[in-house]
Protein backbone atom coordinates (compact mmCIF):
# COMPACT_ATOMS: atom_id res chain seq x y z
CA UNK A 1 0.00 0.00 0.00
CA UNK A 2 1.43 3.62 -1.09
CA UNK A 3 2.55 5.64 2.14
CA UNK A 4 4.84 8.20 2.80
CA UNK A 5 7.18 8.56 5.71
CA UNK A 6 7.67 11.83 7.62
CA UNK A 7 9.88 11.62 10.37
CA UNK A 8 9.36 7.96 10.91
CA UNK A 9 5.74 8.53 10.64
CA UNK A 10 4.02 6.57 7.88
CA UNK A 11 1.17 8.11 6.40
CA UNK A 12 -1.02 5.75 4.38
CA UNK A 13 -2.58 7.38 0.87
CA UNK A 14 -4.76 6.10 -1.99
CA UNK A 15 -4.85 7.35 -5.67
CA UNK A 16 -7.69 6.75 -8.19
CA UNK A 17 -7.98 8.23 -11.80
CA UNK A 18 -6.13 11.15 -13.47
CA UNK A 19 -6.81 15.22 -13.96
CA UNK A 20 -6.62 18.27 -11.37
CA UNK A 21 -5.47 16.67 -8.10
CA UNK A 22 -8.43 17.02 -6.07
CA UNK A 23 -6.99 15.74 -2.24
CA UNK A 24 -9.90 15.15 0.19
CA UNK A 25 -9.64 14.40 4.13
CA UNK A 26 -11.63 12.46 6.35
CA UNK A 27 -12.83 13.92 9.90
CA UNK A 28 -11.93 12.79 13.51
CA UNK A 29 -12.02 9.15 13.76
CA UNK A 30 -13.14 8.53 10.71
CA UNK A 31 -10.72 6.99 7.51
CA UNK A 32 -10.12 7.64 4.19
CA UNK A 33 -12.89 5.32 3.91
CA UNK A 34 -15.55 7.16 4.11
CA UNK A 35 -15.28 8.47 0.32
CA UNK A 36 -16.02 5.36 -0.96
CA UNK A 37 -19.10 6.16 -2.11
CA UNK A 38 -17.36 9.12 -3.99
CA UNK A 39 -14.44 7.99 -6.12
CA UNK A 40 -16.47 6.56 -8.70
CA UNK A 41 -18.01 10.10 -9.47
CA UNK A 42 -14.93 12.09 -8.41
CA UNK A 43 -12.21 10.19 -9.84
CA UNK A 44 -13.70 10.42 -13.66
CA UNK A 45 -12.08 13.55 -14.44
CA UNK A 46 -9.47 13.94 -11.52
CA UNK A 47 -6.81 12.61 -10.04
CA UNK A 48 -8.51 12.16 -6.67
CA UNK A 49 -5.96 11.31 -3.07
CA UNK A 50 -7.59 9.96 -0.18
CA UNK A 51 -5.36 9.31 3.05
CA UNK A 52 -5.89 8.78 6.67
CA UNK A 53 -4.37 11.21 9.03
CA UNK A 54 -1.90 9.87 11.75
CA UNK A 55 -3.61 7.99 14.47
CA UNK A 56 -6.43 6.66 12.12
CA UNK A 57 -6.71 3.92 9.75
CA UNK A 58 -3.72 2.76 8.01
CA UNK A 59 -1.52 5.34 8.81
CA UNK A 60 0.92 5.01 11.94
CA UNK A 61 -0.29 5.89 15.67
CA UNK A 62 3.11 7.23 16.91
CA UNK A 63 3.23 7.42 20.97
CA UNK A 64 4.65 10.62 21.23
CA UNK A 65 1.95 13.06 22.10
CA UNK A 66 3.77 15.85 19.87
CA UNK A 67 3.71 13.76 16.91
CA UNK A 68 -0.02 15.41 16.68
CA UNK A 69 -0.50 18.83 15.86
CA UNK A 70 -2.31 21.06 13.01
CA UNK A 71 1.44 22.00 11.71
CA UNK A 72 2.14 18.25 11.13
CA UNK A 73 -1.26 17.51 9.86
CA UNK A 74 -0.82 20.51 7.50
CA UNK A 75 2.87 19.02 6.52
CA UNK A 76 1.41 15.72 5.98
CA UNK A 77 -0.82 17.18 3.44
CA UNK A 78 2.22 19.36 1.13
CA UNK A 79 4.05 16.23 1.49
CA UNK A 80 0.96 14.00 -0.14
CA UNK A 81 0.61 16.61 -2.64
CA UNK A 82 4.43 16.65 -3.41
CA UNK A 83 4.16 12.52 -3.79
CA UNK A 84 1.49 12.73 -6.50
CA UNK A 85 3.47 15.25 -8.21
CA UNK A 86 0.84 18.14 -7.80
CA UNK A 87 2.21 22.07 -7.30
CA UNK A 88 -1.49 22.66 -6.40
CA UNK A 89 -4.92 21.04 -5.71
CA UNK A 90 -8.94 21.04 -5.17
CA UNK A 91 -8.30 20.92 -1.19
CA UNK A 92 -11.22 19.66 0.74
CA UNK A 93 -12.50 17.72 3.83
CA UNK A 94 -15.40 16.66 6.30
CA UNK A 95 -15.14 18.21 9.90
CA UNK A 96 -11.92 17.96 10.94
CA UNK A 97 -10.70 17.53 7.83
CA UNK A 98 -12.71 20.48 6.52
CA UNK A 99 -10.74 22.43 9.28
CA UNK A 100 -7.14 21.20 8.18
CA UNK A 101 -8.15 21.77 4.72
CA UNK A 102 -8.86 25.94 6.01
CA UNK A 103 -5.21 25.77 7.88
CA UNK A 104 -3.86 24.64 4.69
CA UNK A 105 -4.81 27.18 3.24
CA UNK A 106 -3.54 29.37 5.41
CA UNK A 107 0.28 27.99 5.21
CA UNK A 108 0.04 27.50 1.66
CA UNK A 109 -1.77 29.63 -0.54
CA UNK A 110 -0.06 28.97 -3.85
CA UNK A 111 -0.70 25.41 -3.47
CA UNK A 112 -4.64 25.33 -3.40
CA UNK A 113 -6.25 26.07 -6.49
CA UNK A 114 -10.07 26.10 -4.54
CA UNK A 115 -11.28 24.53 -1.34
CA UNK A 116 -14.82 22.29 -0.35
CA UNK A 117 -15.58 22.63 3.47
CA UNK A 118 -17.95 20.21 4.26
CA UNK A 119 -19.71 19.83 7.30
CA UNK A 120 -16.93 22.23 8.95
CA UNK A 121 -16.22 25.09 11.86
CA UNK A 122 -14.10 27.52 11.20
CA UNK A 123 -12.62 27.75 14.94
CA UNK A 124 -13.57 30.20 17.46
CA UNK A 125 -12.88 33.87 17.57
CA UNK A 126 -13.19 34.00 21.80
CA UNK A 127 -11.16 32.44 23.25
CA UNK A 128 -13.98 31.35 26.15
CA UNK A 129 -15.49 28.94 23.28
CA UNK A 130 -12.08 27.54 22.42
CA UNK A 131 -11.73 26.69 25.81
CA UNK A 132 -15.32 24.63 25.95
CA UNK A 133 -14.07 23.05 22.42
CA UNK A 134 -11.02 22.01 23.55
CA UNK A 135 -12.51 20.36 26.77
CA UNK A 136 -14.71 18.44 24.78
CA UNK A 137 -11.47 17.46 22.99
CA UNK A 138 -10.03 15.98 25.95
CA UNK A 139 -12.95 14.54 26.97
CA UNK A 140 -13.28 12.63 23.85
CA UNK A 141 -9.88 11.36 24.24
CA UNK A 142 -9.89 10.06 27.68
CA UNK A 143 -12.79 8.23 26.90
CA UNK A 144 -10.96 6.64 23.93
CA UNK A 145 -8.36 5.60 26.88
CA UNK A 146 -11.01 4.36 28.96
CA UNK A 147 -13.17 2.67 26.68
CA UNK A 148 -10.99 1.95 23.29
CA UNK A 149 -12.60 1.48 19.98
CA UNK A 150 -16.33 0.72 21.39
CA UNK A 151 -16.69 4.45 21.50
CA UNK A 152 -17.13 4.28 17.76
CA UNK A 153 -20.24 1.64 17.86
CA UNK A 154 -22.28 4.91 18.82
CA UNK A 155 -20.94 7.97 16.59
CA UNK A 156 -22.44 8.47 13.51
CA UNK A 157 -22.26 6.55 10.25
CA UNK A 158 -18.76 7.82 9.26
CA UNK A 159 -17.08 6.54 12.12
CA UNK A 160 -19.39 3.60 13.63
CA UNK A 161 -18.17 1.45 10.49
CA UNK A 162 -14.54 2.33 10.14
CA UNK A 163 -11.51 0.66 11.01
CA UNK A 164 -8.67 1.24 13.35
CA UNK A 165 -5.74 -0.84 14.81
CA UNK A 166 -6.27 0.76 18.16
CA UNK A 167 -7.96 3.68 20.27
CA UNK A 168 -4.48 5.43 21.58
CA UNK A 169 -3.56 7.21 18.70
CA UNK A 170 -7.64 8.52 18.50
CA UNK A 171 -7.52 9.82 21.92
CA UNK A 172 -4.43 11.27 21.11
CA UNK A 173 -5.14 13.02 18.19
CA UNK A 174 -8.07 14.52 19.84
CA UNK A 175 -5.79 16.39 22.24
CA UNK A 176 -3.32 17.06 19.40
CA UNK A 177 -5.37 18.11 16.51
CA UNK A 178 -8.90 18.21 17.22
CA UNK A 179 -8.01 20.63 19.65
CA UNK A 180 -7.25 24.44 18.54
CA UNK A 181 -4.98 27.15 20.20
CA UNK A 182 -5.75 30.30 18.43
CA UNK A 183 -8.06 32.06 16.10
CA UNK A 184 -6.05 32.18 13.33
CA UNK A 185 -7.87 29.98 11.15
CA UNK A 186 -11.29 31.93 11.17
CA UNK A 187 -9.30 35.22 10.51
CA UNK A 188 -8.37 34.24 7.81
CA UNK A 189 -12.01 33.56 5.79
CA UNK A 190 -11.68 37.19 4.69
CA UNK A 191 -8.04 36.40 2.85
CA UNK A 192 -9.44 33.66 0.56
CA UNK A 193 -9.12 34.10 -2.58
CA UNK A 194 -10.01 30.71 -4.19
CA UNK A 195 -13.44 28.95 -5.24
CA UNK A 196 -15.18 28.12 -2.38
CA UNK A 197 -17.76 25.64 -1.85
CA UNK A 198 -19.30 24.89 1.65
CA UNK A 199 -21.92 22.00 2.29
CA UNK A 200 -23.74 20.90 5.00
CA UNK A 201 -26.89 18.63 5.93
CA UNK A 202 -29.97 20.16 6.79
CA UNK A 203 -29.69 18.58 9.62
CA UNK A 204 -26.33 19.06 11.14
CA UNK A 205 -27.53 21.26 13.31
CA UNK A 206 -24.24 22.05 15.57
CA UNK A 207 -22.54 23.29 11.95
CA UNK A 208 -25.24 25.45 10.46
CA UNK A 209 -24.45 28.11 11.97
CA UNK A 210 -20.78 28.06 10.78
CA UNK A 211 -21.29 27.11 7.56
CA UNK A 212 -23.39 30.18 6.94
CA UNK A 213 -20.47 32.14 8.99
CA UNK A 214 -17.82 30.62 6.32
CA UNK A 215 -19.83 31.34 3.30
CA UNK A 216 -20.40 35.40 4.68
CA UNK A 217 -16.83 35.80 5.47
CA UNK A 218 -15.29 33.75 2.42
CA UNK A 219 -15.21 36.29 -0.65
CA UNK A 220 -17.31 34.45 -3.24
CA UNK A 221 -18.47 31.21 -1.28
CA UNK A 222 -21.39 29.42 -2.72
CA UNK A 223 -23.14 27.47 0.18
CA UNK A 224 -25.03 24.01 -0.64
CA UNK A 225 -27.32 22.81 2.41
CA UNK A 226 -28.40 18.90 1.40
CA UNK A 227 -31.83 18.39 3.03
CA UNK A 228 -32.21 15.31 5.21
CA UNK A 229 -28.54 14.69 5.78
CA UNK A 230 -26.62 14.68 9.02
CA UNK A 231 -22.90 15.55 9.61
CA UNK A 232 -21.72 12.70 7.35
CA UNK A 233 -23.54 14.41 4.01
CA UNK A 234 -21.88 12.29 1.86
CA UNK A 235 -22.77 9.13 2.71
CA UNK A 236 -26.47 10.14 4.29
CA UNK A 237 -27.10 11.60 0.59
CA UNK A 238 -24.92 10.19 -1.55
CA UNK A 239 -26.06 11.22 -4.59
CA UNK A 240 -27.22 14.63 -3.31
CA UNK A 241 -23.50 15.14 -2.38
CA UNK A 242 -22.04 14.65 -5.48
CA UNK A 243 -25.25 16.50 -7.51
CA UNK A 244 -24.10 19.32 -5.06
CA UNK A 245 -20.21 19.25 -6.14
CA UNK A 246 -19.66 18.00 -9.42
CA UNK A 247 -20.84 21.77 -11.35
CA UNK A 248 -18.62 23.04 -8.71
CA UNK A 249 -15.69 21.39 -9.95
CA UNK A 250 -16.85 21.56 -13.49
CA UNK A 251 -16.74 25.14 -13.32
CA UNK A 252 -13.60 24.60 -12.70
CA UNK A 253 -12.32 23.28 -15.30
CA UNK A 254 -14.55 25.79 -17.72
CA UNK A 255 -12.18 28.67 -15.46
CA UNK A 256 -9.17 26.88 -15.97
CA UNK A 257 -9.67 26.01 -20.06
CA UNK A 258 -10.62 29.56 -20.34
CA UNK A 259 -7.34 30.98 -18.45
CA UNK A 260 -5.54 28.76 -21.12
CA UNK A 261 -7.47 29.86 -23.99
CA UNK A 262 -6.85 33.52 -24.05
Amino acid sequence: MPTINRDGVNIYYEVHGSGPPLLLTHGYSSTSGMWQGQIEALSKRHKLVLWDMRGHGQSDYPDDAAAYSEALTVGDMAALLDAVGADEAIVGGLSLGGYMSLAFYRAHPERVRALLIIDTGPGFKKDDARVVWNKRAHDTGDRFDREGLGVLKSGSRERSTVTHRNASGLARAARGMLTQRDARVIETLPEIKVPSLIVVGADDTPFLAASDYMAAKIPGAQKVEVPAAGHAVNIDQPQAFIDAVLPFLGRLGNTAAQKAAS
